[in-house]
């Protein structure tokens, strides 16, 4: 198989502040997709899935989910340029 993804679609629907290509372009040059990297990155082994079966995956402040992190949105703004400023 092949370990890289064979294609991505990033759509914001013309809320972005930048073009949805170069958002996609900073995107696969900044995070790993790999399957076996999103799993470490997003540490899928750790056994937390009973905490998440109920009241869903998202949205969930009482538990620190590793997909709920923007750790990484302002090198990923800082990326992208003067253009890509903070939206409130």
């Amino acid at each position: 198989g092949v370990a890289h993804p064979l294609s991505y679609h990033i759509e914001t629907f013309g809320t972005g502040v930048i073009s949805d290509e170069r958002l996609g372009a900073l995107v696969m040059d900044m995070f790993d997709l790999r399957p076996l990297a999103i799993i470490e990155d997003l540490d899928l082994m750790r056994p937390i899935y009973r905490q998440v079966a109920a009241y869903g995956h998202f949205g969930r402040p009482d538990l620190d989910l590793p997909w709920e992190r923007t750790d990484l949105a302002e090198a990923l703004r800082e990326a992208a340029g003067p253009l890509a400023t903070r939206v409130s």
